[in-house]
C-alpha cells in the first residue's frame, strides 16, 4: 500500500517537533500566541494611525476617489493655527498640574491608609469608587454641583461667608477646576497602586531603621521614596499619557460651550473632535492627530527608558 505525500510530509513534521527539546517547543508556542496580540495590535493601533497620517496628506471628501493630494499643506497650516497653540498650551498644563498633585496626594493618603489598622478596606473602596464611575456621570455631577447659580458648591461657600465663584465660567478657574475633578476621579486608583507598592516594602527594613534612630521624614526619604520608585515611573508614564488624551470630562462638564470660556478648557483630543465632527475638516483634524500620536509616543518612550533604567539605592 503507497503513502501519500501529504501523509509523508505531516510524519516528517511530527518526527521533527518530538526530536526538538522542550525549551525550543516553549519558544515556538510563545512565538504562535505573541501572534494574536500582535495582529490585534497592527489592527487597532498601527493601522490608525497610518490611515490618519494618509488622510493628512489629502483633502477630504466622502467619496475616496476624490481626495485630493495636498502635500504638507495641513502641517504647514498647523504652525499658523493660533487655536491649536492655545490647545496644546492648555493640555501641557493639565498635565504638569494633574500629574504631580495627583502623585502627591495619592501617595500621602496611601501613607495614611496604610498607618490605620482598622476600615482600611473600607476607605479603599471609598477613594477607588470615582475611578469606577463612568467620566459622562461625573462631568454631568460636577457641572450641576458647580453650577454659578445654584451648585451645592456655592450655596456651602456662601454659608461660611466666601462669595460664589464662577468655576467653569471663568477663564482664570475653568482649567483649575477641570484639572481638580480629574485628579478626584483618578485619585482612587493612584492610591491603590502606592498601597500596592508599600505593601511589597518588607517591615524588616523599617524596623531595622527605627532602631538606628530613623523618624518618620527619614523612612520616608531613605526607604519608602527609593523603594517606590518603580510604581512612581509607572504612575507618572499612565497619568501623563491620560492627560494628553483628556477629552471626556472636558466635554461634560461644560456642554454648552465646550472648550470654554474663551478656549481655557480647550484640549488638543476636543480640537480634534472639534475639527472633524463639527467643522468636517478630516485632513486638519487627521494632521492634529498626527502631531498628538508624535507627542504621546516621545513621552512614552522617554518614559519607558525611565523605567528600564537600573536604579540603585
Amino acid at each position: 500500500m503507497s503513502v501519500l505525500p501529504e501523509a509523508k510530509t505531516a510524519r516528517r513534521a511530527g518526527a521533527t517537533y518530538r526530536q526538538m527539546s522542550l525549551r525550543r517547543r516553549e519558544a515556538m508556542w510563545a512565538y504562535a500566541f505573541l501572534l494574536v496580540p500582535f495582529a490585534l495590535f497592527l489592527l487597532i493601533r498601527i493601522y490608525p494611525a497610518i490611515q490618519a497620517f494618509y488622510l493628512s496628506l489629502h483633502e477630504w471628501s466622502a467619496n475616496p476617489a476624490n481626495r485630493p493630494f495636498v502635500g504638507m499643506e495641513h502641517y504647514m497650516r498647523l504652525a499658523v493655527d493660533a487655536r491649536l497653540g492655545q490647545a496644546l498650551l492648555n493640555t501641557v498644563k493639565y498635565t504638569l498640574i494633574g500629574v504631580p498633585v495627583q502623585l502627591a496626594l495619592g501617595l500621602g493618603l496611601a501613607i495614611l491608609l496604610q498607618s490605620i489598622p482598622r476600615f482600611r478596606a473600607f476607605f479603599r473602596a471609598l477613594y477607588f469608587a470615582p475611578y469606577v464611575v463612568p467620566a459622562v456621570a461625573i462631568g454631568w455631577v460636577f457641572s450641576w454641583m458647580l453650577s454659578a447659580n445654584f451648585g451645592v458648591v456655592n450655596t456651602l461657600l456662601i454659608a461660611v461667608g466666601i462669595p460664589a465663584q464662577e468655576f467653569l465660567r471663568d477663564p482664570d478657574q475653568a482649567l483649575l477646576t477641570v484639572t481638580g475633578v480629574v485628579i478626584w476621579q483618578h485619585l482612587g486608583f493612584q492610591i491603590v497602586l502606592f498601597l500596592a507598592g508599600l505593601e511589597s516594602i518588607p517591615k524588616t527594613y523599617f524596623e531595622a531603621a527605627r532602631i538606628d534612630g530613623a523618624d518618620g521624614w527619614s523612612l520616608f526619604r531613605h526607604i519608602i521614596l527609593p523603594l517606590l520608585n518603580g510604581v512612581i515611573v509607572f504612575s507618572t508614564v499612565i497619568f501623563t499619557i491620560r492627560y494628553l488624551q483628556l477629552f471626556t470630562l472636558i466635554v461634560n462638564l461644560n456642554f454648552t460651550d465646550q472648550g470654554g470660556p474663551l478656549g481655557s478648557t480647550l484640549s488638543v483630543a476636543l480640537y480634534i473632535y472639534q475639527l472633524a465632527f463639527q467643522r468636517f475638516q478630516f485632513g486638519y483634524a487627521s494632521a492634529v492627530t498626527v502631531v498628538l500620536f508624535v507627542i504621546v509616543l516621545f513621552v512614552t518612550l522617554v518614559q519607558m527608558r525611565l523605567i528600564t533604567r537600573r536604579v540603585e539605592y
